[in-house]
């Protein structure tokens, strides 16, 4: 239950956009951790019951997130997660990538000497992997690469990159193409090299080029 049904007053409209708010953000973070896989369909009435708000609310959190892209409607279909195919992926990963890049110039600067959360991130992402744990991997991947865009202190590119998260995420959860944990290994700790050492620049291209590796490969796209 999200316990904020207490509209009333002259606070209604800002009570009942924080509501819609709630909701959007309820259901963002159950579609990017997989709660709801690509092709689901979310039922306005039963996600209203679930958490106790209105129909009308959960509708417009829905129109918010497929504006957004992460859900979409058809006639007589309802409201479903999006379908997200191996060459939107692909290039979903090749523009992270560059925004990484552009983040890093500055980001580099806050990790100096100091990227003990980062290598921890990247620990847990190996764990992961080593158990087949795609869910934990793919959210753990994300809290690196957010903490990197997140410290360069740009909110306009940090909202772009996030833009592509569910995207990256549905690649990473789904377990879509072999990973070779001795290479994943060996390019987070080259990024964390630079990092550490405040060359953003370096930092940057080795970012970019990750994110070349690990995208949907030419064959995966040919059998889509």
């Amino acid at each position: 239950m999200l316990g904020i049904l207490t509209l009333r007053g002259p606070s209604m409209p800002v009570q009942k956009a924080s509501v819609r708010d709630q909701i959007r953000r309820t259901l963002t973070e159950r579609i990017l951790a997989g709660h709801y896989q690509p092709g689901d369909r979310l039922i306005e009435l039963q996600i209203a019951r679930e958490l106790g708000t209105s129909q009308g609310s959960v509708r417009e959190a829905l129109r918010e997130l497929e504006a957004s892209r992460l859900v979409e409607s058809e006639p007589h279909r309802g409201t479903r997660v999006r379908v997200v195919s191996l060459c939107e992926m692909r290039e979903a990963y090749q523009m992270r990538g560059l925004l990484e890049q552009a983040a890093a110039i500055t980001a580099a600067k806050a990790f100096k000497g100091s990227v003990g959360s980062l290598r921890d991130e990247v620990q847990a992402v190996l764990r992961a992997a080593e158990v087949g744990d795609f869910g934990e991997q793919a959210a753990h991947v994300y809290a690196f690469h957010r903490a990197v865009v997140g410290a360069s202190g740009n909110g306009v590119l940090l909202r772009l990159w996030e833009s592509l998260a569910f995207e990256t995420r549905v690649r990473v959860r789904l377990g879509w193409g072999p990973i070779d944990p001795k290479q994943v290994a060996a390019s987070y700790e080259a990024i964390l090299t630079a990092l550490e050492e405040g060359n953003g620049r370096v930092a940057g291209r080795l970012l970019r080029e990750h994110s070349g590796k690990f995208a949907p490969v030419s064959d995966q796209l040919d059998a889509d």
